[in-house]
């Protein structure tokens, strides 16, 4: 109870929240914030939000693969997540002849649910405070010393409370930058099966034109099932497992929403930096996010122009394009969001107000002096770091390339037999990984483009020493497009990384020089050691202080605000979080409103027959033009109400999260963010902040009337009207 109850008292002194800001943790609601609740609509009580001995609805929360959430509703482990969640392993199962992305998946049987191998769900069984702990053990240390201290504690706490003979695994999470520590302990399931998702015309219709756009007409969902072994313990795959029975699952509710209506959004919203200073906003709009967008706009256009033509290379590359869209649209409207409301102003008038109270007070009063140096002498190298993630290492056969230093390691070092033979293993399994993914033509313009790039936008005396003047020399010049294509070419047709024959004569003979001669390694060799012996170590340097300055700050406001009662939450870590707003429309800019809801009528507007983003199956066209939307109607729109919006603060993670009404039931599925509140990482703007949610009577439709699979339907605990 102790700790407990020094989790509340630091809770509660940490940052601020405003209307409907706050991803709050279950456990540590507090009255007033559940009196709030309450006000806002909720008709449960605490118990029943969030409850370590009896079943409650935290217990219908799954983490889905590690990357997003889920929800268990039904008594026999069914599970809805976005299809984006999903859309890696729907891609999985697919070939050309049975294209379960392009065409849709339904399970009329469990017989028919299809492995998800590398899925897994994991429940939330015990959380514990172990702050005194870790910060007990760490006093007295600074830099380095002190993160291989805390490192070495939290490392020793996670073993403490996992066991792996039954799938039980912990995870310390640093809150509050590093001034609070709680231990998530989570039952791990590694048997999902695919049960269902729509076409990838539905489950992504809009595209990228509509991402992180409202109004949305998207049907972000799929379906998967969680199975268990006979005596109900987590297993690894068998024909013999049984579907799990949850402690609890959510009931569906078809009863539709409103304008006003009370939602609940729980989930695993991965991260945020609300407490980011004027620097960090600075660096961003000026360097990150503009460097970011620029290289992923080149690749995700090299890709796209090799996807368009051929089904098979859009499958090929379909997860991983998805994945850099997303973010590419992000960032590039997080600096446009940020600029529009003068964030980093705000950020300025925040800071003078805290070096107006650290005055005087000699553990507090330098931290942006010295904060301010530290970003200084990083920025010079900034642009950089993001050159070697998003561009240099974003062709995929550069970071296979690159990985191969590990054997080269091995072999330079004169390690044992073993030694080399375990390194090309591990680079055996890469390859193969690789060279399922690899699309020659896409990833070679990539080389191309990026090459030159890099060569303009970097200072020349950061380059790696000689190597453009041997591109010169060899290729032609420098500013010469058609220099780098040949260029790229050359490596594309020598290296022994895409030749099956020349890989296995070096698997058999490895010899270090010959890794070094190849082209692709050659490449990514010079500019990872380039990286590594000149800038690795001021980016260490500035990180750590970052941490450091950003952990002392937030000491400093505790300090600060510990006399006033405020409700504060802390920051997302990728641990379960409730956050509390309300179905609600919006007027983003003069003359403009939002409804709260899009509806099929929308889905017909915007339908463009075999276009990319906007075309539709012949199946749904015809239900739709017949209206038949059977107990899944919207009798007040005569329509089928696709998605809508709420006021809740959500984050990359919440995907797949459950909209829950008042009486705990599901209502939707929370899937994106707009782009008026791009900025909601940094900043939340309770004005213009929506989520974007599928509408479950849509989800419902589509497994139903689309999809025929009526066997899914009923497992489901309807509520009607």
């Amino acid at each position: 109870m102790k700790k407990i109850l020094l989790t509340v008292v630091l809770a509660v002194t940490m940052v601020r929240s405003f209307a409907d800001e706050g991803m709050w943790l279950p456990l540590l609601l507090g009255q007033q914030v559940y009196n709030d609740m309450v006000k806002r609509g909720v008709k449960l009580t605490k118990e029943q939000l969030y409850s370590m001995n009896k079943a409650s609805i935290k217990d219908a929360i799954i983490i889905f693969g590690g990357f997003c959430t889920g929800e268990i509703v039904s008594n026999e482990g069914l599970i809805f997540t976005n299809h984006h969640c999903g859309y890696d392993a729907v891609a999985t199962a697919s070939s050309v002849t049975n294209n379960y992305l392009k065409n849709g998946f339904w399970a009329k049987s469990k017989q028919e649910e299809i492995p998800s191998p590398g899925l897994y769900a994991e429940f939330l069984t015990k959380i514990e405070d172990v702050t005194a702990e870790v910060l007990d053990s760490a006093k007295g240390l600074s830099g380095l010393e002190r993160v291989a201290k805390v490192t070495a504690v939290t490392t020793a706490i996670n073993k403490r409370f996992s066991d792996e003979a039954t799938s039980t695994i912990a995870r310390v999470s640093a809150l509050f930058k590093g001034n609070q520590y709680l231990v998530f302990v989570y039952k791990r399931y590694s048997d999902i099966r695919l049960a269902g998702a729509p076409p990838e015309s539905i489950g992504k219709y809009g595209g990228d034109t509509d991402n992180w756009e409202w109004p949305r007409h998207t049907g972000d969902f799929s379906v998967f099932r969680v199975y268990m072994s006979k005596d109900a313990k987590p297993a690894a795959y068998s024909p013999e497992n049984v579907p799990l029975k949850p402690k609890h699952f959510l009931p569906v509710s078809i009863k539709g929403i409103k304008d006003g209506d009370y939602a609940m959004i729980y989930g695993y919203p991965g991260s945020t930096n609300r407490y980011e200073t004027s620097y960090g906003i600075k660096q961003k709009i000026d360097i990150d996010n503009p460097t970011l967008v620029k290289l992923r706009e080149m690749r995700l256009k090299y890709m796209f122009d090799q996807m368009k033509n051929d089904p098979a290379i859009k499958l090929q590359l379909a997860a991983d394009y998805a994945s850099i869209a997303n973010y590419w649209k992000f960032f590039d409207g997080e600096s446009k969001q940020l600029i529009k409301y003068n964030v980093y102003d705000q950020k300025k008038a925040t800071e003078a107000k805290f070096q107006s109270w650290a005055n005087g007070k000699p553990e507090f009063e330098n931290i942006f002096k010295d904060w301010g140096a530290a970003y200084d002498q990083w920025r010079p190298f900034s642009k950089h770091r993001v050159y070697i993630n998003e561009g240099i290492f974003g062709s995929p056969l550069l970071a296979f390339a690159a990985s191969l230093q590990q054997v080269e390691n091995a072999i330079v070092k004169k390690g044992s037999t073993a030694d080399i033979k375990k390194a090309l293993e591990a680079a055996k399994d890469h390859r193969a990984e690789l060279l399922k993914n690899e699309n020659k033509a896409s990833d070679q313009q990539i080389v191309a483009a990026v090459l030159q790039m890099y060569y303009k936008d970097i200072d020349k005396a950061q380059h790696p020493i000689g190597f453009y003047d041997g591109i010169k020399a060899g290729y032609g010049d420098l500013n010469d497009e058609a220099t780098y294509k040949k260029y790229a070419a050359g490596i594309f047709a020598n290296t022994m990384i895409l030749d099956n024959a020349k890989w296995d004569a070096f698997s058999n003979n490895p010899d270090a020089t010959v890794l070094q001669a190849d082209p692709a390694y050659a490449v990514a060799s010079a500019f990872l050691k380039n990286w590594q012996g000149k800038f690795l170590q001021s980016y260490q340097q500035f990180n750590l202080k970052n941490n450091e300055f950003g952990c002392l700050y937030l000491k400093g406001i505790m300090q600060m605000d510990s006399v006033k009662a405020k409700k504060m939450y802390p920051d997302a870590t990728f641990t379960m979080r409730v956050s509390f707003g309300n179905v609600k429309s919006y007027a983003p800019r003069d003359a403009v409103k939002y409804d709260y809801v899009t509806t099929m009528k929308g889905v017909m507007e915007k339908y463009k027959p075999g276009d990319y983003e906007f075309d539709l199956p012949e199946k749904l066209i015809e239900l739709a033009k017949k209206k038949d939307f059977g107990q899944y109607i919207d009798k007040q729109r005569n329509d089928l109400v696709i998605g809508f919006i709420t006021t809740n603060d959500i984050t990359g993670g919440n995907s797949g999260s459950p909209v829950i009404d008042a009486n705990g039931n599901l209502i939707g599925l929370a899937f994106d963010g707009n782009y008026e509140a791009l900025s909601h990482k940094i900043s939340f703007d309770p004005v213009y902040n929506r989520t974007i949610c599928v509408d479950v009577r849509y989800v419902l439709w589509c497994i139903d009337k689309l999809g025929g699979a009526t066997n899914l339907i009923k497992e489901l605990k309807l509520v009607k009207q």
